[in-house]
């Protein structure tokens, strides 16, 4: 009898658009949504690209706006917070073997939840009257998060190949470079170099990653600017929500297959 040739294992569409290419991409646009968004809304706030806040302090203190920089700086003890919060739910989720990266995107879609909810309650009164106690509590329910998504990539441990930032695209864009020029050089390399080779494909692969975090993050500014300067609306922070959402469910999805099928 002729053994039966091994089938191909069916493609899971769950599983891939949780992979790093495509959720990448999606973390990366909720970032450059939200962080957009809110250096519109609220006057040069940062709230994924936090240290950004500090650059912004520092001029401010020489301008003489004392309310400014303590808004911008406070930014980063409530990122700090944020992340160690978040660092502490991911040890509880594996001892008590919840998915980890469900649950923390399930965190970081009920804080967008929040940031959304005190957003569209406080920013007609902010529209009217531009003062740091309304901008304060919006950045800092937006800061915090940000603070999760940050921690999330790297707390969810197994699901991405490797740590790549999807909320600042400083780093993404260096290594994106220093790839390129590996790939280029390689392509002069002598015939049968095989370190040559190896390091290219590895910089292949991994702008394979990084490219569609980088295209994500600015897709995600482009939506805001639209939504925000044209709609006028903090309602669209709801698309932002809808999307981490999606990829909890999902996520919780796939982990409760694989539990069946175990």
């Amino acid at each position: 009898m002729v053994a039966s040739s091994p089938t191909k294992t069916d493609f899971n569409l769950g599983n891939y658009l949780l992979s790093d290419g495509p959720a990448g991409f999606m973390l990366s646009w909720v970032a450059g949504f939200v962080d957009t968004s809110a250096f519109i809304i609220l006057f040069g706030i940062f709230t994924a690209h936090v240290t950004g806040n500090i650059a912004l302090a520092g001029y401010e203190f020489v301008m003489a706006d004392e309310e400014s920089v303590i808004t911008h700086l406070l930014m980063i003890p409530a990122f700090m917070v944020s992340v160690a919060g978040t660092s502490l739910l991911a040890r509880y989720a594996r001892k008590k073997n919840w998915p980890v990266f469900a649950s923390l995107l399930t965190a970081e879609a009920v804080a967008l939840i929040v940031f959304l909810i005190v957003g569209v309650n406080l920013s007609p009164s902010l529209i009217l009257s531009i003062q740091e106690e309304y901008i304060l509590p919006i950045g800092i329910t937006g800061v915090i998060a940000m603070g999760v998504q940050n921690a999330l990539m790297k707390e969810a441990k197994g699901v991405f190949k490797s740590y790549i930032p999807t909320t600042v695209m400083t780093g993404n864009t260096t290594q994106l470079t220093i790839d390129l020029v590996q790939v280029a050089l390689s392509k002069f390399a002598p015939a049968g170099d095989e370190k040559a080779a190896l390091a290219a494909a590895e910089s292949i692969e991994r702008m394979g990653r990084v490219v569609p975090i980088i295209l994500g993050f600015a897709l995600g500014g482009l939506g805001a600017t639209y939504f925000v300067l044209i709609s006028e609306t903090w309602w669209s922070l709801v698309l932002p929500v809808i999307v981490i959402s999606f990829m909890a469910v999902l996520a919780f999805s796939e982990h409760f297959k694989a539990a069946d099928h175990g």
